[in-house]
């Protein structure tokens, strides 16, 4: 692949993963009341409510390890607390403090020149995945058919 080019900064990044859901939870935002004990052993389904305003809120930490750059697992809104079975590629899950809570941890790591990649799975959905519903409601009429519904079986 002689056409891709690295961006500099990246040769020279700290990273630091984190998956939303078990980093850090924000008394910012409400949380539905079923959430995971956050000091439990965590359970592959259930969620503990970590959210992007933890993050904001842990960023001297974060910068105090040396990171310069934070890779997140999928933000996207889902059905999952892993969040790899996406619903909508253009809403941040709301149980993470949706846009406006991204556009603020945004906001917030540029002031401190931590750059932000996120997990962009778009080769991932799940059932509530609109061209899913589209095909099952509208079968070969929709626009997302390959001409066969066959292929499409009810979840």
């Amino acid at each position: 692949m002689p056409d891709v080019v690295t961006p500099e900064w990246v040769k020279h990044a700290i990273f630091y993963q984190i998956f939303p859901d078990r980093f850090a939870r924000s008394t910012q935002l409400q949380k539905p009341n079923n959430l995971e004990p956050w000091d439990a052993d965590p359970t592959p389904f259930a969620y503990k409510g970590g959210d992007l305003l933890g993050v904001v809120e842990r960023l001297d930490y974060l910068q105090e390890l040396g990171i310069t750059a934070l890779y997140f697992n999928p933000i996207f809104q889902s059905a999952s607390n892993h969040r790899y079975h996406t619903h909508d590629y253009y809403r941040v899950d709301p149980l993470l403090g949706g846009d406006a809570a991204f556009v603020q941890m945004l906001a917030a790591c540029k002031r401190r020149d931590i750059r932000v990649v996120l997990d962009g799975v778009f080769n991932h959905a799940s059932r509530g995945f609109f061209q899913f519903n589209d095909v099952l409601e509208n079968g070969e009429g929709s626009p997302t058919s390959t001409g066969s519904t066959s292929r499409m079986s009810t979840p």
